[in-house]
Order: structure tokens, then sequence, then C-alpha cells
């Protein structure tokens, strides 16, 4: 049997499946966002748990009314440009946590149908890792899907996402973060473009310099999310002084759930 293996455990989030679980613990006791509805997808950040950590728990905690089998993760490539996207066909994805068992029949028809490629080096992505735990604390029932994008058409993107969202087993998720390395106030003011485009379900304000590095992700979500009549509501926006309290240097973060 072939495994995911981890790339960024002790890094972005830790090793030691007990120091997850104390996260989480703190995560659930700093609160949540209740939207008692069916989720039939997420906008999550990726960064390290310390700073992102809490706004990815308020959109994954949603997955108690989720209904799905099967969690479809898409994300940016941060480390191998390519053109295309990859699908994970490895049998399963290791976490501290334990294992989550990948769908590869399903993933190798996803592949067929959109003419997508598997290439191994693109699964050691950070992005769409980072939210396996999550996932295996929070839905550990699921079956998931990696889906890792380079430069990839993000109309194409969102007739997937469409076709995705047809079937009542699947929730996607999608990974991103927002403007990186700006002062508070200039980070707010950026990412205020992105927060709006997904509030209105609005594509295309995402290109009046929304900076978000998984944009491409979010603007298939928000074509899926219009033509398919989802609505979308915003649950965390902040960014990484929050964590560090330096407001000259920061990373900005949102999540959001779609139903």
């Amino acid at each position: 049997m072939s495994a995911r293996l981890t790339a960024h455990a002790g890094t972005f989030y830790p090793a030691e499946a007990s120091e997850i679980e104390r996260y989480f613990k703190a995560f659930e006791e700093m609160g949540n966002v209740d939207v008692p509805k069916t989720p039939r997808a997420l906008i999550v950040p990726h960064a390290g748990y310390i700073y992102s950590g809490f706004t990815a728990h308020l959109a994954f905690e949603q997955l108690r009314h989720a209904k799905a089998k099967r969690a479809i993760v898409i994300g940016p490539s941060h480390r191998v440009a390519f053109h295309g996207m990859s699908v994970s066909l490895f049998d399963e994805f290791e976490t501290p946590l334990g294992a989550l068992k990948i769908d590869t029949a399903y993933a190798n028809e996803l592949m067929q149908k959109y003419d997508l490629a598997f290439e191994p080096s693109m699964h050691r992505e950070h992005s769409t890792e980072v939210q396996m735990p999550f996932i295996r604390h929070y839905a550990p029932q699921l079956e998931v899907i990696e889906m890792v994008y380079g430069a990839f058409d993000p109309k194409v993107l969102g007739s997937i996402i469409s076709n995705l969202l047809k079937d009542p087993d699947n929730i996607v998720v999608i990974s991103t973060d927002l403007s990186h390395f700006y002062t508070e106030e200039e980070a707010k003011r950026l990412d205020n473009i992105c927060l709006t485009a997904i509030d209105k379900e609005d594509p295309s304000l995402l290109h009046q310099g929304c900076e978000a590095c998984g944009i491409i992700g979010v603007e298939g979500m928000l074509i899926a999310a219009r033509n398919d009549g989802l609505n979308v509501k915003l649950l965390d926006y902040r960014t990484s002084a929050w964590a560090t309290k330096d407001t000259s240097n920061v990373v900005g973060y949102t999540s959001a759930v779609f139903y």
C-alpha cells in the first residue's frame, strides 16, 4: 500500500499527535461560528497552525453538519512550477493522527475525465497537507482526494468544482492564504478585496487587487458557487499579527463555508 507521506509535520504543524490535539482543544475553547446548514465547500488558510489554525478550525468545525463521504482538497503549488493539476494516486494520506484513505478509484476517474496528471513531486505541498489533520480530527470517516495546481484556468477549475458538487457525497476544500508581507493596514486593504469577492460570490472582483496565493482556487470556487446557487458565509478574517503582535509584516487569512 502506498502512502502520501507527511512532508511538513514538525514545521507547519506538530509532528506529535498529542500536540496537534492540544491545538485543536485550544481552538475549540476559543469558540466557533454556528452555521447549521449542510456544508458543500470550504475556503481555508494553510499557514502554520499557530498563525491560521483557529481560522481553519472555524471552517472544518462545520463538518459536523456534513453528509459527505469524500473531501476533495484543492491547493496551489508553492515549490514546483508547472502547468496543469496533479491528482494524488497514493492509497492513503499519512497524518500524525492516523491515515486518511484516498479514494483512488474516484481520483482515477477525475484524471481521465479532465485530462489531469499524477505528478508525485507535486504531492509534498503544504497547502493541501496542513488540511488533512483537521479532516482526520473533525471527520475521520471521510475519504480524501488531493489536487494540487500550478498554472491552471480558473474557469476550467470552476467547471470541475461545479461537477464535483453535483455529487452529494463530495465536499470541496479550497486552500488559500491572502496577502503576504505588508503592514497590517495595507494587508487589510488588499484582503478586503478578496473578502468582498467571496462575500458577493463575484469572481471578477478578485482581479481588482486580491493577492491570495490560492486565487485560482478561490476564483474557481466562486464561479461554481454562482453557477450552482450556493450561499456563502465568511467565518473569520485575521492576520498573523494576532499571533506575532508584529503589525509591520503580516500575512492575511480567511475562512468561509458554502452551503
